[in-house]
């Protein structure tokens, strides 16, 4: 009977394992295009899978099999695809279609995405997909394409209902479903007043469950968020996401709406100046791929780093200034790298706090006296803790393990705690003016603080440490050799 209740729950488990595999849904699909089914058997199971699993799936095909692929699927599924697909690559798929397929796909896709497709695309092949496009996408791409790349304008999509405020209930729900199978971003509708400036927005659910005889006044939202097409990624950020709309539109600078951003494309924005942000603090002027050539990584990287060769010259020249100090107390030198490294970790921590709080534009002067002080204050008072255990644990490795005697031991690792707390009260001082003084002089403090920081704070942690040392062990206590 035992044995029959193991071999039960063997089983068990074992179809709980079976239960938690994640599907293969790449080899699902690559298997689906290689069987034999007829193309509307293949169009049928095709659609049971999410675009963005058809999309990844891709790459693994031959060439063969992606044309099959996109003579099977309609224009309209094809265009959501490959809006999951790489841009850098979705120029090497357009090629394998005829022309006639690639403007149809082109064109049933959002507008900004079409924008970055259009630029992957061969500049011939670009020019003859562009004259096969419909009047109402070429203007389109001309509107997003007119905004630089770091300003919102260039990140927004056309695709939206607009209604007038002088319409009915049943009027503006007759409109909705006009407008409704050219623009899918049905779930928020902006309202445009008798002059075509922007008015407010409605939410679909407040459309549909409201009488006919209600005012469609009482359903729209004035205070509803906007941003202006023309103003930066960066200073449009901190709007953005805190909002939790669906869409907010974009705006000319005559206050009428030129598009929408959508919340998918807010994700994308922020993890785009995240990424680009992580880069610069650490000391490149843009992010890397694995398909960049050799000498354009190289000239992301060299810049900084030969500046900061002269700077590290400078910190190993004041070494040398302390070179006495070293030969009369050799014991030092062991512990070195111990104050560099909790400078250089403050630093980085209050640089990290600093760059997070910049991109609040609306920061006054004395709220960023505060951030120093505030900084400083937590250098103090960590580096009090740190410097107070730095002094019981150091002593008593030198008495154990240098086997020096007591006072020689405490004194040499009371100057380690010492050097630790001023240093980091420095370190989280600099962590902090030096961003905002780059940010005062408009440099990106993001790319200019990073590499930066970390070689000035192991200059102040080499000048505080053997500062220290010269002047309470030699000077003072007279503990040269």
């Amino acid at each position: 009977m035992q044995d029959e209740s193991l071999e039960t729950n063997s089983n068990i488990v074992s179809d709980e394992e079976k239960t938690a595999v994640k599907p293969d849904y790449e080899k699902e699909i690559i298997e689906i295009i290689r069987s034999g089914e007829s193309p509307r058997k293949l169009r049928d199971s095709l659609s049971d899978y999410h675009e963005n699993d058809i999309a990844e799936a891709l790459p693994k095909f031959t060439a063969f099999e992606r044309k099959k692929l996109y003579r099977i699927l309609g224009t309209e599924q094809l265009s959501n695809i490959f809006e999951y697909i790489d841009k850098d690559t979705v120029g090497i798929y357009l090629d394998e279609m005829d022309l006639k397929k690639a403007a149809d796909l082109i064109s049933n896709m959002e507008s900004d995405e079409v924008v970055e497709v259009m630029r992957e695309i061969d500049k011939d092949k670009r020019a003859i997909l562009a004259e096969m496009l419909s009047e109402d996408v070429k203007k389109d791409i001309a509107l997003i394409a007119s905004f630089d790349e770091d300003e919102i304008g260039s990140k927004m999509t056309t695709n939206f209902i607009r209604i007038s405020v002088n319409l009915t209930v049943k009027q503006a729900m007759s409109e909705l479903i006009a407008q409704a199978p050219k623009n899918d971003n049905i779930y928020t509708i902006f309202v445009v007043d008798e002059d075509g400036y922007f008015y407010g927005a409605i939410d679909l659910k407040e459309l549909i469950i409201a009488r006919k005889d209600t005012d469609l006044e009482d359903l729209i939202m004035t205070s509803f968020p906007y941003v202006y097409g023309n103003e930066s990624i960066d200073d449009c950020i901190e709007k953005l996401k805190d909002y939790s709309e669906n869409s907010i539109p974009v705006l000319d600078n005559n206050n009428r709406i030129l598009g929408v951003i959508t919340s998918q494309d807010i994700i994308e924005v922020v993890d785009d100046e995240m990424g680009e942000d992580y880069a610069k603090l650490a000391g490149l002027i843009a992010e890397e791929d694995l398909k960049e050539p050799l000498f354009d990584s190289m000239k992301k990287r060299l810049p900084w780093l030969l500046i900061l060769l002269v700077l590290g010259m400078m910190v190993s020249s004041v070494v040398g200034i302390f070179e006495s100090v070293v030969s009369q107390l050799t014991v030092i030198m062991a512990f070195q790298s111990l104050i560099l490294s909790m400078a250089g970790n403050v630093g980085t921590q209050s640089l990290a706090v600093t760059i997070r709080v910049l991109m609040d534009e609306s920061l006054k002067g004395r709220q960023k006296l505060k951030l120093v002080a505030k900084e400083m204050r937590v250098g103090f008072f960590n580096g009090l803790i740190v410097g107070v255990i730095s002094f019981v644990v150091v002593g008593l490795y030198i008495i154990v393990f240098k086997g020096k005697n007591f006072m020689f031991s405490y004194a040499v690792s009371g100057c380690i705690g010492l050097a630790m707390l001023v240093a980091m009260v420095i370190s989280g001082a600099v962590g902090t003016i030096v961003p905002l003084f780059f940010k005062k002089i408009k440099v990106d403090p993001a790319v200019a603080s990073g590499p930066l920081i970390t070689t000035m704070n192991d200059l102040i942690g080499v000048v505080t440490y053997y500062g220290l040392s010269w002047f309470l062990l030699i000077q003072i206590l007279h503990l040269g050799g």
